[in-house]
């Protein structure tokens, strides 16, 4: 397998292209229109999209947004997933592709998205892409684009359920089947997605961070990153820099 490249953009305005690689559109937060060759969708964290070598695409979006955009070469995958990628250019984001890709934007960060590192995370990515059934549109979409963009907010299983429309206990059922976790699992997580993006990519204050995110204090989001990631806010910033150097 090889991934000619990896960025993270936005998009806002209207922006056609088209390449003799292929290419993946993952997205991290928000969500994005995307036309591939006259074929319309809408992407967002728990919908990717495959763009074929040679494919006009055209993406936008009116809200913020970030995407992984990886670039490889399509003879080097097999002909079982190159088929597959190609049957569904509009593929859902599973539990498995999901950790993935937040795996991937984490090291991207921190600038440590080498070719190595690519080379083995890349097929990993695909498979388990290319190998989820298929499912309905996810009930979820409209309500985590809305507590990724104000991750400070106090957010709990009833807030979230009332966001979504939803009783607690159809909340819970709901993202156990689409994500395999639980609503608070899911914040807890994606609160340290966002301070952790946010310490590599700023340099605002560790404490305003921690308030930004929801945490009560920095003391708190420091307890927080020991007990999941084994690491300091301040370790991790310094960390991420210096790679980034």
């Amino acid at each position: 397998m090889t991934a000619t490249g990896i960025d993270l953009r936005s998009y806002s305005a209207p922006f056609s292209d088209a390449h003799d690689f292929a290419q993946m559109v993952l997205p991290l937060r928000g969500k994005l229109m995307l036309d591939i060759n006259g074929a319309s969708g809408v992407l967002h964290p728990l919908r990717a999209a495959f763009i074929a070598p040679g494919l006009v695409h055209t993406q936008f979006s009116q809200e913020s947004n970030q995407s992984l955009i990886l670039d490889f070469d399509l003879a080097g995958v097999t002909p079982e997933t190159a088929g597959r990628l190609a049957e569904r250019p509009y593929a859902p984001i599973g539990a498995a592709s999901a950790r993935l890709i937040d795996f991937m934007g984490l090291m991207y960060a921190q600038g440590a998205a080498g070719a190595g590192v690519l080379a083995h995370w890349t097929p990993l990515l695909l498979e388990s892409l290319t190998h989820q059934p298929l499912r309905p549109a996810s009930r979820l979409q409209a309500a985590l684009t809305q507590f990724e963009a104000a991750p400070g907010q106090p957010w709990n299983t009833d807030s979230m359920a009332r966001l979504a429309c939803m009783s607690v206990s159809s909340l819970h059922r709901v993202f156990r089947e689409e994500l395999d976790t639980t609503p608070q699992a899911w914040l807890n997580a994606m609160r340290l997605r966002f301070v952790c993006r946010q310490l590599v990519e700023s340099s605002q204050p560790i404490a305003q961070l921690a308030t930004q995110a929801g945490y009560a204090d920095q003391s708190a989001l420091t307890h927080a990153m020991r007990r999941a990631m084994d690491i300091t806010p301040l370790a991790y910033r310094k960390q991420g820099q210096t790679k980034i150097r």
